[in-house]
């Protein structure tokens, strides 16, 4: 009995636990001086997420992208979304 709490307890915390993908890039060469974000989440994968470049960049004041940063952390029901832009 003590076991198989045991293995219920294990499997109960690995399906509450999230994932976190992260997708760096550098698109040019122009300098770093001001960062810009955009997020987004949907609930059990429903609706429509535009966390893209443009929108990031216009969040920050951006007119020249230099870094791109693109990250999807998957949770049980909610997935979060982000972009982070930084050029000049």
């Amino acid at each position: 009995m003590k076991k198989l709490s045991i293995i219920l307890g294990a499997s109960l915390a690995l399906s509450l636990s999230s994932c976190t993908i992260i997708y760096p890039g550098v698109a040019t060469d122009n300098k770093i001086v001001k960062t810009g974000e955009v997020e987004a989440k949907t609930f059990l994968g429903i609706g429509n997420v535009d966390v893209g470049l443009n929108e990031a960049a216009k969040n920050g004041g951006i007119t020249k992208i230099a870094t791109v940063d693109y990250s999807i952390r998957y949770g049980l029901f909610i997935t979060k979304y982000k972009t982070v832009v930084t050029g000049e």
